[in-house]
């Protein structure tokens, strides 16, 4: 969706208080980023950046290995005047691999492909927890959550998420409207770990899924049943953990209706 001037200015301003009004909620006063080198890092590094100041913001460069574009994530830190860190997670990704390997399995093709991600959101935790008052910030699109392209307890963690309901090509527009260098933005997305573009694991392009989010228009009635069909096989990474109702009574004051199911219902039992 092209959006206006207007839509801009206040999509952008209502992100930078809302990150501010989140960190004061929580009491927080730092932000860690898994900086990538991709658009989504990046402009949710420059609102954070913007909303608590670049001295506040963490970025953590996590390298599998070697990583092509290494030297574009040091200098978008530079760029915003957060700091940051380099950490490779070879070692600690081989060293689960090894240990699932000597139980006598063989590991999965979704298993090499979804360790990473969650080495890496561990590693933005530990970094996260040995700081004062410091939260790890989830850089996640709408395009991307709603067909699932997201690795549960990897890329879609994070204490909350600015970009969540932005489409890939909106997420583009903010960081032009916030100055961000073009090349940060238009390079093709890839998930950094198969040698693909996300287009190509996904099967279809980033403009026909935007334009179906936003419009509810598609042209291909086989690309509308594979959106869909992702779409509805994701959720399950989306939302709260199921939970058992026991039936039991809940007397106890209950912030956030985490256990709405069974409290003062007077109890089964």
């Amino acid at each position: 969706m092209k959006l206006t001037n207007e839509q801009l200015v206040e999509i952008s301003s209502g992100i930078i208080y809302w990150i501010k009004s989140n960190m004061k909620n929580i009491s927080a006063k730092k932000a860690v980023i898994g900086i990538s080198g991709g658009k989504d890092s990046t402009v949710t590094a420059s609102l954070c950046a913007l909303a608590i100041e670049p001295e506040n913001v963490h970025g953590l460069i996590l390298p599998n290995g070697e990583q092509e574009d290494l030297s574009e994530a040091i200098e978008i830190c530079k760029a915003f005047g957060i700091n940051y860190h380099i950490i490779n997670i070879s070692d600690m990704v081989k060293s689960v691999q090894m240990g699932v390997i000597n139980t006598g399995l063989e590991l999965s093709k979704q298993t090499e492909l979804n360790i990473p991600p969650r080495i890496r959101m561990t590693t933005l935790y530990a970094y996260a927890q040995s700081l004062d008052s410091a939260l790890v910030i989830n850089t996640s699109n709408l395009s991307e959550d709603w067909v699932g392209y997201a690795t549960i307890y990897g890329d879609t963690a994070g204490a909350f998420s600015p970009l969540a309901t932005l489409t890939s090509d909106e997420v583009i527009q903010i960081g032009r409207y916030l100055g961000i260098e073009e090349k940060y933005l238009v390079k093709p997305p890839a998930d950094g770990l198969t040698g693909k573009t996300d287009e190509d694991v996904l099967g279809f392009t980033y403009d026909v899924l935007n334009r179906y989010l936003r419009e509810g228009i598609i042209d291909d009635l086989e690309t509308k049943e594979r959106i869909d069909r992702l779409h509805k096989i994701s959720r399950f990474k989306f939302v709260p953990i199921p939970m058992y109702d026991s039936g039991l009574e809940i007397r106890a004051k209950e912030i956030g209706n985490v256990y709405k199911f069974n409290m003062n219902n007077g109890g089964k039992y």
